[in-house]
């Protein structure tokens, strides 16, 4: 074999300097290249742990704005059931006094007949009892004391009832009701 030129041996120890700054080259990229997606994967890291505690506290935030949703809707139940009750108590409440106001329109349209009927009342107690001649003096079955129409007999009967409205309303029996002629 023959040896190698001196020529040859330059051009290959200018070869392999080159070589071996190429891969001196490559690996101080190849490091860098390193050093970079360990950055990046640690940067990854940081904020994939960042997302992780804002996702947790989002999630808690989520949790506490359901349970005071909750407990609002709750109150709100019991609020509307409450307020139902209260309705239904009203309803009966107005049914009671629609029923007494139409006593009292009754009432009040028979008044008129009622004011005309004491009138004549009062006319025939003005007028005094009737004496009929014809009937021996000895026979006064009928006397004023007897008479089941004398202010003093209406006012001490008790064979009348109250309804439970007409005992509610006596309270009102020292009002006078005035009506339009």
């Amino acid at each position: 074999m023959s040896s190698p030129s001196p020529v040859q041996i330059r051009e290959a120890n200018a070869h392999l300097a080159a070589l071996h700054g190429r891969v001196a080259d490559l690996e101080h990229k190849l490091e860098a290249a390193e050093n970079t997606v360990r950055e990046q994967a640690e940067s990854l890291i940081r904020k994939d742990e960042q997302l992780r505690a804002a996702t947790q506290e989002i999630t808690n935030n989520k949790d506490r704005e359901i349970s005071y949703l909750h407990e609002k809707l709750c109150q709100s139940e019991d609020s509307i059931q409450k307020l139902q009750h209260m309705v239904k108590e009203k309803d009966s409440l107005i049914g009671q006094l629609q029923h007494r106001c139409q006593l009292l329109d009754n009432i009040c349209k028979s008044r008129p007949l009622l004011d005309s009927m004491l009138a004549q009342m009062a006319e025939a107690e003005r007028m005094g009892p009737v004496i009929d001649l014809t009937r021996p003096t000895g026979d006064a079955s009928l006397t004023d004391g007897e008479s089941n129409c004398s202010p003093s007999g209406l006012s001490n009967h008790k064979d009348f009832s109250l309804s439970e409205d007409d005992m509610d309303d006596q309270e009102l029996d020292g009002v006078v009701f005035g009506t339009t002629v």
